[in-house]
C-alpha cells in the first residue's frame, strides 16, 4: 500500500474536547486509501453535505450546521489534510471531488444538497459538474474565482503559513483576534485550536490551486439548481467576478451578504445564515427533474 508522506499536523486535546459541544455524531468512511471524517448532525430530513474552507476543519462550521438541523440533516466532511481525516496523495479538485462523492456514496445520503464555502465551495463546483452522484442543488458561498490569468488570490500562501506556524507553535484566541477581530469569541477559540489539524502540504496545494485551476473552467456547467452567495465586501468574490459569474451560467442566483467579507458566515452570522436558509429552502422546494425520478 502506498504511505502518505508525513506531515507536521496535531490535533490537541482541549480541541477533540470541543467535539463533545457538537450535537452530532463522527462518521467514518474511505475514499481509495484515505480514511475520512465527518460531523453527522442526524435526522430524516434532506441530507446537506458542508464543504469548508482550506483551513476550516469540520468543527469550526459547527455554528453554521446546528443553525440547519430544522431544514436539512447536515454532514459536515473533514476535507482531506484537514481535522481528523487522513492526508492524501493529491489536493486537487478532481480528489476533493472524489473523496465528496464517497462520503455521498459511503453514507447512503439520498439526494443530498451540497453546500461549500471558499475551498469548499470549488469542489462543490466539480461534484455537480461530474455528475458522479445525483444531488438536489448545490450553494456555493464566495468561491474563489481567482486562476490563470485572473491575478492572485488575496491571501498570500506566506500569510497561510505564517497562521499555521503560529498553530503549530500554540497559539490563542487572543492571537487569532489580531487577524480576524469581528469573528464572534467562540469561532476565534476553535480556530485557534483546531488551524493546527491542517496540513501544510494540504493547503500549500490548494493555494495553488487556487491560481493555477480556474473556476470558470467548471461553473458554467454546474446544473440547476444553483446558487452563489457572495460578502459585499470580499475580495474573493469582486464585483467583476459576480458579474462574469451571473453571465457565464444564467440560471444562477447569486446573493450578495451585506457587511460581509469573504468569511461571510464569520462577518456577518445572522445575515449570512439567513440568506443561507433562505436558498435552502428555495431549493428543497423545486420538484424532482425527470432525470432524477428515473435515478
Amino acid at each position: 500500500m502506498r504511505r502518505h508522506p508525513v506531515s507536521q499536523r496535531s490535533v490537541l486535546q482541549s480541541g477533540l474536547a470541543d467535539l463533545a459541544d457538537v450535537p452530532a455524531t463522527s462518521r467514518w468512511i474511505r475514499s481509495g486509501n484515505v480514511r475520512l471524517h465527518a460531523l453527522d448532525y442526524g435526522g430524516d430530513l434532506p441530507p446537506l453535505v458542508v464543504l469548508p474552507g482550506i483551513t476550516s476543519p469540520a468543527v469550526t462550521m459547527d455554528f453554521v450546521a446546528r443553525e440547519l438541523t430544522d431544514l436539512v440533516r447536515p454532514v459536515v466532511l473533514d476535507v482531506r489534510g484537514r481535522g481528523l481525516s487522513d492526508d492524501g496523495d493529491g489536493y486537487g479538485l478532481e480528489e476533493y471531488a472524489e473523496d465528496t462523492e464517497a462520503l455521498i456514496t459511503g453514507l447512503g445520503l439520498d439526494r443530498p444538497l451540497l453546500f461549500g464555502h471558499s475551498m469548499g465551495a470549488r469542489i462543490a463546483a466539480v461534484v455537480a459538474v461530474r455528475a458522479k452522484v445525483v444531488l438536489r442543488g448545490s450553494v456555493l458561498a464566495d468561491p474563489p474565482m481567482s486562476g490563470p490569468g485572473r491575478g492572485p488570490y488575496p491571501t498570500t500562501l506566506e500569510a497561510f503559513r505564517r497562521q499555521l506556524a503560529e498553530a503549530l507553535r500554540g497559539t490563542d484566541a487572543d492571537e487569532v483576534a489580531a487577524s480576524w477581530p469581528t469573528w464572534p469569541r467562540r469561532e476565534q477559540e476553535l480556530r485557534a485550536r483546531w488551524l493546527s489539524s491542517c496540513a501544510e502540504d494540504a493547503i500549500a496545494a490548494t493555494h495553488h490551486g487556487f491560481e493555477h485551476e480556474d473556476f470558470f473552467d467548471w461553473w458554467p456547467k454546474v446544473p440547476g439548481p444553483v446558487s452563489i452567495l457572495h460578502g459585499a465586501d470580499s475580495p474573493v468574490v469582486t464585483v467583476t467576478g459576480a458579474e462574469e459569474a451571473a453571465c457565464a451560467n444564467p440560471s444562477a442566483s447569486l446573493h450578495k451578504i451585506p457587511g460581509a467579507g469573504h468569511m461571510i458566515f464569520w462577518d456577518a452570522p445572522e445575515t449570512g445564515l439567513a440568506a443561507l436558509r433562505t436558498v435552502l429552502g428555495t431549493i428543497l422546494s423545486h420538484p424532482r427533474t425527470d432525470s432524477q425520478k428515473n435515478d
